[in-house]
């Protein structure tokens, strides 16, 4: 019998292999926690999967997501991105990574990781929704309002309650595999 999955990820190998292994882990990794921070970034106002088929791409072109190396990115660095077409071209987010790798340093020096940072939202351990459908799933609740302001107001970009919110269900900071998916219990 066929393993029961999260309604969003059926019908794709790419899409299933990312829910399988990665979708809903419970990440305290600084590394993994910036690269899907960039990631959902990048994907607001595009589709999950468009980003998840130039992963390899972004991850090369912005060195594996060093943010240190991230955070100094010039102009020439910059530009060579813009010009980059195996990644989502658009000027604001290329910019904004600098920026939110700048950003993600401060915040490491300030509570001596980001894990420790965000994951303090949600008392360290994640929260475990009760979704039936995907489609019910909410876009954002109060806590990814929470994040959301407080990452602006330390100069992030591109990180609005809904991108917050599928970081957070990306990093396993909230479990929303449906009830049936074999996942559920798993993560």
């Amino acid at each position: 019998m066929e393993k029961q999955r999260c309604g969003w990820c059926k019908g794709d190998a790419l899409y299933e292999t990312y829910h399988d292994q990665e979708w809903g882990v419970p990440l305290k990794d600084d590394d993994k926690l910036f690269e899907f921070l960039i990631l959902e970034t990048f994907q607001a106002g595009l589709s999950w999967i468009t980003i998840l088929r130039k992963r390899e791409n972004f991850k090369k072109a912005f060195d594996q997501f060093n943010y240190h190396k991230i955070a100094t990115y010039g102009e020439d660095k910059i530009q060579e991105l813009l010009q980059d077409e195996g990644i989502i071209r658009n000027k604001l987010k290329v910019r904004a990574t600098v920026t939110n790798a700048q950003e993600f340093i401060k915040i490491q020096k300030e509570f001596g990781s980001f894990s420790d940072y965000i994951w303090a939202y949600v008392n360290h351990k994640p929260i475990k929704n009760k979704v039936t459908n995907y489609k019910d799933a909410p876009g954002n609740t109060p806590h990814s309002d929470t994040i959301s302001k407080d990452l602006k107001k330390r100069g992030f970009k591109f990180v609005g309650s809904t991108v917050i919110y599928a970081h957070m269900q990306a990093t396993g900071m909230v479990n929303d595999h449906e009830l049936n998916c074999f996942r559920y219990h798993e993560v």
